[in-house]
């Protein structure tokens, strides 16, 4: 099956880039350019359609852009897709790649129920790892898991469980996140029962250290970047699967160390607050949340998100329509904001995607 996106596709040859890895820990300014940009084009969201929810995305040494979503019946009779990956040249036009786990005796089975929810992808020297949610609505003890591939396509091999519920002493242990700090791996966590990170053995595979909360109970799909000397997070409160009724948003604050104290702009700890406002519902979509962070070529940040449209809210499936958007992030007054803080509904300047000299 051809899938097709409700973008425009740009006329735009990828570099060989270096970025790889997970690209959120890296304190990035931007970078000086070596060679010119593309003659600009636009887009219009979502990128890519039926669904492409809890969004993850990573680019690889040849400039390919890869994202993975949450395990979705799409509803064209495939049946649920074991953590759809698609892939894009220029963030716009994306191609379905196929299955993280498509084998048979691939799917994780160290938990007797479970879902593959909110992935996240990140890269070890050459080896990638898919840390992923499995859980089924209201687990006493959900988790969270990692596979690895040779290639961001796989095929993945799961290795089991990282932490759960109660291994962890954390309620609802779902929505992992990789991050990699002066050379150390941590995993956060977290929803709606506070976010948490904690140190990883170097191969990314275990947990080595104890917990730590940077915020607190409203949050879920925690996301961590590095910008400008400070630390930030992103955040998504409010509830993400209610159809054209979801009230999925998200917030971000800063802090000068990993481990935090994290606070919004007038200073609150996330710990007690609920951040600030970054992205909400607009005229024509509902629900944005769940993203990650990604900079092109001329070093501006883009926020990788699903959202829910109001006239188009439901799968043939039944479930929650969340095709995937994104947007530039504007940093103003020192602060990532999003215009208009709601999803674009107009032709938006694509991003930069530089072509070789």
């Amino acid at each position: 099956m051809q899938l097709v996106t409700h973008a425009r596709r740009m006329a735009l040859v990828v570099v060989l880039a270096s970025a790889c890895g997970s690209p959120a820990g890296v304190d990035a300014t931007t970078p000086a350019a070596s060679a010119p940009a593309t003659t600009s084009a636009e887009y219009s969201n979502p990128v890519f359609t039926p669904v492409l929810a809890d969004p993850t995305v990573l680019r690889t040494d040849d400039g390919s852009f890869y994202a993975y979503g949450t395990e979705d019946d799409w509803g064209d009779g495939e049946g649920p897709r074991q953590i759809p990956i698609v892939r894009s040249a220029d963030l716009v036009t994306w191609s379905y790649v196929g299955e993280a786990f498509s084998g048979a005796g691939s799917r994780p089975d160290w938990k007797e129920q479970g879902f593959l929810w909110a992935p996240d992808i990140a890269r070890i020297g050459k080896r990638f790892l898919l840390y992923y949610s499995l859980s089924i609505w209201g687990d006493a003890n959900p988790g969270i898991g990692v596979a690895t591939a040779d290639s961001p396509e796989g095929p993945f091999t799961d290795r089991g469980k990282v932490l759960d519920s109660k291994g962890s002493g954390v309620a609802n242990s779902i929505d992992p996140m990789f991050y990699l700090d002066q050379g150390k791996p941590y995993l956060f966590w977290g929803s709606f029962n506070g976010i948490y990170g904690i140190r990883l053995t170097q191969d990314g595979m275990a947990v080595a250290g104890k917990k730590f909360r940077i915020a607190g109970d409203p949050y879920e799909a925690p996301y961590i970047i590095r910008r400008n000397g400070a630390y930030w997070f992103f955040g998504s409160l409010g509830s993400c699967c209610e159809f054209e009724n979801s009230t999925y948003h998200v917030a971000v604050g800063r802090a000068h160390q990993l481990r935090g104290p994290y606070v919004d702009a007038e200073g609150t700890d996330l710990r007690d607050g609920e951040g600030t406002l970054l992205l909400d519902k607009g005229e024509r979509y509902v629900g944005p949340g769940h993203n990650a962070v990604v900079r092109d070529d001329a070093g501006d940040d883009w926020i990788v998100y699903h959202a829910i449209a109001y006239d188009d809210p439901t799968l043939p499936s039944g479930d929650n329509r969340r095709p995937l958007f994104i947007d530039p992030l504007v940093w103003a007054d020192g602060w990532p904001t999003v215009a208009g803080q709601s999803p674009s509904q107009q032709p938006v300047a694509a991003p930069v995607i530089r072509t070789t000299p």
